[in-house]
């Protein structure tokens, strides 16, 4: 239970779009967002005063997720113009307390405060609400993070997992990793799971097959696959869901991931529907000896699109004192 009261701004910040609303602290719940381009805003600070004209809206706290890292004071976005100092940026808002934060810390905080209904199970037993939980998300990128509860506190773990090696599992998937290797060098798991990675996955298979369509796009190879029915774009949307299985597997196996395996990004849930049948959960326990061991772990897909601005109000309702 929560004894905070009042409201803060939260906000969830990409290349494209900032996406601002306010957090309820009393039990996290959040306001309609409204979105700002980042192309058509000199800065953060312009939105985020446009926002609070808008709304007639006074806080004195804020929790801001941002799609890069976050190392110091002064952030520089990488897929936007925008940069800022925090500290000067909460001086000008007049805030007691301005918390910058990774967006996949948002994200993975996200799970303790997401409806059931926008959450897609699949496979596995009941997640121990106690124990460590993985969460990672294919979209531009493909993002990592595991939360741990330690004491009445949970708390994020996040790095830069999308970009450990690809790790194949079978000679057909060994052979895509060769023709990838050839063409940009060390293939990282982000170079297949995420939309661009869907692209590089048909654009391997295709060639291999010597039947290539130049400027694909994700979406694309998704209607080629379910549509279409274009070999090509079927053998690389299954592999897609394949590969997904086998790293989502590994972070699994990494931190015992009892308390589940979360899916967020916007990729998975365009076809969803697909993934459910496809070898996912297959590969996913795939792991020889401990393909027991993960037997029982659950998987879940994120459907809720304000899954990110509910980990930032999470984030900050706990560093406010509430109990999540």
């Amino acid at each position: 239970m929560s004894n905070l009261t009042g409201t803060a701004l939260i906000g969830d910040i990409g290349g494209t779009n900032a996406r601002l609303a306010i957090c309820d602290l009393s039990d996290g719940s959040i306001s309609a967002p409204i979105i700002y381009k980042a192309s058509e805003n000199p800065s953060l600070e312009s939105c985020i005063l446009q926002f609070k004209k808008a709304t007639n809206s006074n806080f004195k706290y804020a929790c801001i997720a941002i799609a890069c890292p976050i190392t110091g004071d002064y952030v520089r976005m990488t897929n936007n113009p925008w940069e800022f100092s925090i500290k000067q940026l909460q001086t000008s808002l007049g805030l007691e307390k301005l918390m910058v934060i990774n967006d996949f810390t948002a994200m993975s905080m996200s799970v303790l405060c997401i409806d059931k209904k926008d959450l897609i199970k699949i496979g596995g037993d009941e997640p121990n609400p106690n124990a460590p939980i993985a969460v990672y998300g294919a979209g531009t990128g493909l993002g990592v993070a595991h939360i741990v509860h330690v004491g009445d506190k949970w708390i994020s773990l996040p790095g830069e997992g999308g970009h450990v090696d690809l790790a194949p599992g079978t000679m057909s998937e060994d052979m895509i990793l060769i023709a990838l290797r050839a063409r940009i060098g060390h293939v990282s798991a982000e170079r297949v799971l995420s939309g661009p990675g869907l692209v590089n996955l048909y654009e391997a298979i295709a060639m291999r097959n010597e039947r290539l369509k130049e400027n694909m796009t994700p979406a694309d190879v998704t209607s080629g696959a379910l549509i279409d029915k274009d070999p090509d774009c079927v053998e690389a949307l299954s592999t897609f869901c394949t590969l997904m299985g086998r790293f989502g597997g590994n972070l699994a196996l990494t931190l015992g991931t009892f308390g589940g395996v979360y899916i967020a990004g916007g990729v998975v849930p365009r076809f969803i529907d697909y993934f459910k049948e496809s070898r996912f959960r297959r590969a996913f326990e795939d792991k020889g000896r401990f393909t027991n061991y993960l037997k029982s772990i659950p998987v879940y897909v994120i459907t809720d699109t304000k899954a990110g601005l509910k980990g930032a109000g999470a984030v900050l309702r706990q560093e406010l004192g509430a109990v999540l």
